[in-house]
């Protein structure tokens, strides 16, 4: 049986600790689409993966910034930031075989949201989100039906060209966006599991997501805006209480679309917890930090944008991001700028 060919498309923190990963295992037909210093550094050098448990380089076979001149691809591991997404969706469509799937690593609410969902099909006024689809790029062109969610609970930074550190345990959640239980699905369990990246396999992807915001919507933000670490923000009762009631205001937007996260899936919910507990005290700049340091444009829309939208369709009040959420559109336009 011939290996599928495998495409990291976007290797910043998240997709270069894949691309490591996959090619420490042995894993054949691996390629990687990345740009910039990083990219003419793992040409050169490789690729170096840190964490606190080991370290190692490997050498990367195909790594390009230019996807078109890849052959189709049968897995396409996305790990690009939401906000690059749209101006990608054509060289994702193109890249993709015939029947080739598209994982989503994705931080936030995806653009793929209101496809498969159970309760009475599609939300009113269904189909691509606005804020994070605008013109329906990916809606149209990728296309929903080719894509899977994916939940990573792994901090990483890329600390210079060619070298990624992995902070802490890892977690990686795949599932269907109509909840099934797909081969497609379970085979990504499985080659993230057997590479040294524990996954499950979701039937409710979308509580998972849910459950991550919990940690992003007010870490990311508050890390953006203060340029602290977590451990230090919770370390200021004030800077913690704001955390803590944005949180509360993303459990009740998700209650009120039928997600209650108070509710505890299944065993591995354990495991979770725990990596939620590091998480907010770890001394790892969350991944909005690293793009304000690096003058980059944010998740603003993916992680409080939407939920404000949600939040607002339902008529559920969100007195704290409702201030925070405007500063932080201004901190990125100015960083668009």
């Amino acid at each position: 049986m011939t290996a599928p060919r495998i495409c990291i498309f976007g290797a910043g923190a998240v997709g270069s600790h894949v691309a490591a990963r996959l090619l420490h295992a042995g894993i054949p037909g691996v390629a990687v689409v990345a740009r910039g210093p990083h990219l003419a550094a793992m040409r050169e050098h490789g690729l170096t993966f840190r964490s606190n448990r080991e370290e190692f380089r490997v050498a990367l076979p195909v790594a390009t910034d230019d996807p078109s001149t890849l052959p189709p691809q049968d897995i396409v591991v996305v790990t690009l930031k939401a906000p690059a997404l749209p101006a990608a969706a054509g060289a994702l469509a193109r890249l993709l075989a015939s029947d080739g799937v598209a994982v989503f690593l994705l931080n936030g609410i995806p653009w793929w949201w209101n496809y498969g969902l159970r309760e009475g099909g599609l939300r009113e006024g269904g189909g691509p989100l606005p804020l994070l689809d605008p013109d329906a790029a990916l809606w149209r062109q990728v296309g929903p039906e080719r894509a899977l969610g994916g939940v990573v609970m792994s901090p990483n930074e890329i600390v210079e060209p060619g070298v990624v550190i992995h902070g802490a345990h890892s977690r990686f959640t795949i599932g269907e966006p109509d909840g099934g239980d797909s081969p497609r699905a379970r085979g990504l369990v499985e080659l993230f599991t057997g590479a040294g990246m524990p996954a499950l396999l979701s039937t409710d992807i979308r509580t998972d997501i849910w459950r991550k915001l919990l940690v992003n919507a007010p870490g990311n933000p508050l890390a953006a805006l203060t340029r602290l670490s977590a451990k230090d923000r919770a370390a200021d009762p004030e800077l913690a209480e704001l955390g803590r009631r944005i949180a509360d205001e993303v459990t009740d937007t998700a209650r009120a679309l039928g997600y209650d996260l108070t509710q505890h899936g299944d065993a591995d919910d354990t495991m979770a917890d725990s990596t939620v507990w590091a998480a907010t005290r770890s001394e790892t700049r969350p991944s909005m930090l690293q793009d304000v340091l690096l003058g980059r444009s944010t998740e603003v829309e993916c992680l409080l944008g939407q939920v404000q939208a949600f939040a607002r369709e339902r008529s559920v009040p969100t007195p704290v991001i409702d201030i925070v959420l405007p500063i932080l559109r201004g901190l990125d336009r100015s960083l668009r700028r």
